[in-house]
């Protein structure tokens, strides 16, 4: 399980030092596709509710080149300045940061491909070793139990919890 904590405490160090009061803004879930939390934080900075935000590096604010000059650029116009624990150039002004941050938005881009790639990998060699992957299969015998549940009138979410069987197993 993948935690933040220290990365957490780094970042209310850092906005102590600089007389601000830290807002966590932490993902829980995967943010491989949605990023709920950080549109809220967005919405927030377009709401004046956000003095800055700071990051432990600029690839956790965004896995994509794009991504991540678009979200600083936003910032940069709302006035909200983005600060990164790991790269000390981001909080200033001139005419490389916009390069600088194109850069290293690339190299997050990439680490989220290779990630990819190495999950893909353990993947097919946890296949090719006979390993069973994914959800276990439902005992016969505890589908048949809950099935007759069903018939006996019982709603579907009702009799798979009693008997303990995952209700879309139950509903297929």
């Amino acid at each position: 399980r993948q935690t933040a904590q220290n990365q957490i405490a780094e970042l209310r160090q850092l906005a102590a030092a600089r007389g601000m009061e830290a807002t966590i803004y932490e993902e829980v879930e995967s943010a491989a596709k949605a990023r709920p939390v950080l549109d809220r934080m967005l919405a927030d900075a377009r709401a004046g509710k956000v003095r800055a935000i700071m990051v432990w590096a600029l690839d956790r604010l965004h896995r994509s080149m794009v991504g991540s000059i678009q979200t600083v650029l936003e910032c940069d116009r709302l006035g909200v300045p983005v600060v990164s624990l790991r790269e000390p150039w981001l909080d200033t002004a001139g005419p490389v940061r916009p390069l600088l941050i194109a850069i290293f938005g690339w190299v997050a881009e990439q680490e989220r491909f290779r990630l990819i790639e190495r999950t893909k990998a353990g993947l097919a060699r946890a296949r090719a070793q006979g390993k069973r992957l994914g959800r276990p299969p439902a005992s016969p015998v505890l589908l048949h139990a809950t099935r007759d549940l069903v018939a006996d009138g019982v709603p579907i979410a009702e009799a798979a919890r009693r008997k303990g069987v995952p209700r879309s197993t139950l509903q297929r």
